[in-house]
């Protein structure tokens, strides 16, 4: 396959594999687009994205524009004569100009199989409902929110104690093999493309912090799912005694419970037991505001925390 001038789009670490990847290929990334910097962190320093970072280490041209609407962004974006576009998480709208630019089209890698959570946040949504498995699609970008066909998908089994953080590493590394895969098929007009079926459409709304708050009337299985899809960010979250307590880490626990939901009704070495509105969940590594993540068996045995009931009006 004939090496391909390539301008890649992306702005967060899952979208740096992919790049390095096109790199390691012999690929020729003639410009790499990402978000603007902006103020990150606690100190809200500005800091470059993760995938500027990358494109600096290799030398790379770096556009930043606020938006892809501007004539003079376009304008500029098809200077550089590019024969395709790929677009990882990079969050701007490519509008119209700009997908019907490249010769090759937009090609964009989803973190999920498509027609199943389309949208900003699939990795978290796909953990928050419980699904035995998700993927990569690879897909050619069309005006819609990740409407157009698809070109490759690669499954993975999504595994019982799956956080976002472990499935959003894995499915990083597969999109970044799954575009190597499709790329000479682009290329040669020979891979082909498959319209989303109309049904199973699910949308992955952008994660709310709210949405982190622990109700413990739900199902002890339910909270797992939010602990595991909210770790690293938001991270679940509950109260005890007026004070914020982080959930990183919890787990269910096959066993009858008939208590107050929000109840620590006692620790052991799986961790910390709490009623739920459906059985017992096993918290193991919790973080008290202001302090450090701590196993669940260090925290009960600096705080008498069993025999407590957790939830925004705990005292």
């Amino acid at each position: 396959m004939t090496d391909l001038r390539i301008i890649y789009a992306g702005t967060p670490e899952f979208a740096v594999p992919a790049l390095e990847a096109l790199l390691g290929a012999g690929h020729q990334v003639v410009a790499v687009y990402t978000q603007p910097d902006r103020p990150a962190g606690r100190g809200r320093h500005v800091a470059m994205s993760a995938v500027k970072q990358c494109a600096l280490q290799h030398g790379l041209g770096v556009e930043q524009p606020q938006t892809l609407r501007d004539p003079a962004a376009v304008e500029q974006l098809q200077a550089w004569r590019a024969d395709v576009m790929v677009v990882a998480a990079y969050g701007l709208i490519l509008p119209p100009p700009v997908l019907a630019a490249p010769p090759l089209g937009c090609i964009n890698i989803h973190a999920s199989l498509l027609p199943r959570w389309r949208g900003a946040a699939p990795i978290q949504r796909a953990i928050l409902a419980g699904d035995a498995t998700t993927g990569i699609t690879i897909m050619r970008m069309d005006a819609g929110l990740d409407t157009g066909p698809m070109l490759l998908e690669l499954n993975v089994s999504v595994g019982a104690d799956e956080t976002a953080a472990s499935l959003h590493d894995r499915l990083s590394v597969l999109g970044a093999q799954a575009l190597l895969d499709a790329l000479p098929g682009i290329a040669a007009g020979t891979l082909p493309q498959r319209a989303q079926p109309a049904s199973g459409v699910t949308h992955a709304a952008k994660i709310r912090k709210h949405e982190a708050a622990i109700d413990w009337q739900a199902a002890a299985l339910h909270i797992a799912r939010q602990v595991r899809a909210f770790n690293p960010w938001p991270v679940a979250e509950t109260y005890w005694n007026g004070r914020q307590l982080r959930v990183w880490e919890a787990r269910v626990i096959d066993a009858p419970n008939s208590a107050q939901p929000g109840l620590v009704v006692d620790r052991d070495d799986q961790g910390l037991l709490v009623a739920t509105g459906a059985g017992l969940l096993a918290l193991s590594r919790v973080q008290l505001a202001g302090g450090k993540v701590l196993a669940a068996a260090d925290f009960s045995n600096a705080h008498h925390i069993v025999g407590t009931t957790l939830g925004k009006t705990a005292t």
